[in-house]
């Protein structure tokens, strides 16, 4: 095992800027999940560690190498990609086995990796199969076990669970957390997935056209976002945010309604609450209900506020129909507050 740090490190294409003097410092054993919508530098800046593209700037550290100028193969780290990318005329057991044919390491000690490996994916039962024969989640625990028997300093994964089903996905997102509990290998994990996000990591760094917006754990991203990018990408729904200027002890909207404060500050130009914070209070402000969308355990309501929507996700059973108001105050200790510029001022 080994840390990882990333240094100022950046990437250019011609006139093209895709990674902007990006910098994380990965403890060892720690799970870091990079995370930001199609475009923003994850998946390039995952595959610079793996040494699949050139480094233009800056530099990496894996362990206390600077591995800037060294092959994939020289780097000690193994990748899981989207695609499981198995041999298809090969075994589970093959599949597992071939790079660590082609180190050239001795029979027995082969086996003794690959069943090691097969063991803690479940796979002992399925060694003799080949791909076509395996389930979406089988496939992805052998690209998995391909990885684990390299006994690598570092894991990479890319985006790995997309092509699963919703049900697969959440299996195979405990599967991969129990698996890092279990090796305590330090992980660098790719997804535009913010629930994979927050179920799975340690730190989350959430980038944006190759800068980074906020790093830090799960729960410092949810509870204090940076800015509205962080708010609105972290947290499902995504947060509300109503425009208005604060007045003394209370928000006031670009319609005249009147939002309460614990706390104001002058440069707030947008209130924010997670639709989570609402809840069905009958003094407070009146919102129409515009689509009611039960879940079971939950009912989640898009309301109109004025001439703005927001969204409100409530345990109570909701007989109101479309037209209709319902009355909701926000939980003012998690009121959240932005200047113009989308940065976090309270």
């Amino acid at each position: 095992m080994a840390s990882v740090t990333i240094n100022k490190v950046g990437k250019q294409y011609g006139s093209l800027e895709v990674l902007k003097g990006v910098s994380i410092d990965i403890a060892d054993g720690e799970f870091v999940i990079l995370v930001g919508p199609s475009g923003c530098g994850k998946s390039t800046l995952l595959r610079m560690v793996a040494g699949l593209e050139d480094i233009t700037s800056g530099e990496i550290e894996i362990g206390e190498r600077v591995v800037n100028e060294l092959q994939p193969k020289e780097r000690d780290i193994a990748m899981v990609f989207q695609s499981y990318a198995l041999y298809p005329h090969m075994t589970v057991a093959q599949n597992m086995a071939f790079s660590l044919k082609l180190k050239g390491l001795p029979k027995a000690q082969i086996e003794e990796k690959v069943s090691r490996a097969a063991a803690i994916l479940g796979l002992k039962n399925l060694l003799q199969r080949h791909p076509r024969q395996l389930s979406g989640g089988q496939r992805q625990r052998v690209a998995m076990g391909r990885a684990i028997v390299r006994d690598p300093q570092v894991f990479l994964f890319d985006e790995p669970l997309s092509n699963l089903d919703a049900k697969l996905r959440v299996q195979m997102r405990s599967e991969i957390k129990e698996l890092h509990q279990r090796l305590k290998t330090t992980t660098i994990y790719v997804t535009h997935d913010q629930i994979e996000a927050m179920t799975m990591a340690d730190k989350i760094v959430v980038m944006r056209d190759g800068i980074i917006e906020q790093m830090g754990s799960p729960l410092e991203l949810y509870d204090r976002p940076a800015n509205t990018f962080v708010a609105s990408f972290i947290g499902s729904p995504s947060m509300n945010f109503i425009e208005g200027t604060v007045d003394g002890a209370v928000f006031r909207t670009k319609d005249g309604i009147e939002l309460p404060l614990a706390a104001g500050s002058a440069e707030a130009t947008s209130y924010g609450i997670r639709p989570e914070h609402l809840k069905l209070d009958p003094d407070g402000f009146a919102a129409e209900v515009v689509v009611l969308e039960p879940t079971g355990s939950e009912v989640q309501v898009l309301m109109r506020l004025a001439n703005q929507q927001i969204v409100g996700v409530f345990r109570e059973r909701i007989t109101a129909r479309p037209g209709e108001q319902i009355k909701v105050m926000p939980d003012l200790a998690l009121v959240h507050l932005f200047d113009k510029d989308g940065r976090r001022v309270n």
